[in-house]
């Protein structure tokens, strides 16, 4: 078998595969299906296509397709390609792998850790005066808004980092941790 589209036409096994895998983990991270592979078949094509090639390549509706371009435009992970004498639009992929990720990675920030950030900064403001909630319940707030911070602070930090210095601590791996490890117990 060197296709896995249902109407046999022009994605290879790999590809195939890989859109499906790619959809699938979609789901899990809470990215609908369809939104992820489109985002994969536009990830894996050499030129822009347009949604009609999307719709007819993935056996999607044409609404659908519309409707996940905009979503993958809203994540900035995909854009519009203009194309001489075309009106239709057309679309490519962001295929930077760090500029993609970091992409992901900002607008999951906006979309799920500022929210329980500013909620937790509530809670943790309206439990502090509050004599029906126990010190026990009080602290437990406090650190949750304290993990929180640091990790919202951590990340803001992680994307400033250059590509390259980033992917050196990467690659360093728990060199890192032993390093550290070592130094507290000097």
């Amino acid at each position: 078998m060197t296709e896995i589209t249902k109407n046999n036409d022009s994605i290879p096994l790999a590809m195939g595969t890989f859109i499906l895998h790619w959809g699938d983990l979609g789901g899990q991270w809470g990215v609908n299906r369809s939104v992820a592979q489109i985002h994969a078949l536009l990830y894996l094509s050499e030129n822009a296509l347009t949604a009609e090639d999307i719709a007819e390549r993935l056996n999607m509706a044409r609404s659908n397709v519309s409707n996940s371009l905009k979503e993958l435009i809203g994540w900035r992970l995909i854009h519009r390609v203009p194309i001489l004498g075309d009106r239709r639009d057309y679309y490519a992929a962001e295929t930077d792998i760090w500029e993609m990720v970091t992409r992901i990675a900002e607008g999951r920030k906006a979309r799920e850790i500022d929210p329980a950030q500013a909620a937790l900064n509530n809670c943790v403001a309206t439990a502090k005066d509050d004599k029906n909630i126990s010190p026990v319940a009080k602290e437990r707030l406090e650190a949750m808004l304290d993990f929180v911070n640091t990790m919202s602070r951590w990340h803001d930090q992680m994307i400033r980092v250059p590509k390259p210095v980033l992917m050196r601590l990467i690659k360093m791996g728990d060199g890192v941790t032993r390093f550290l490890g070592r130094k507290n117990k000097e």
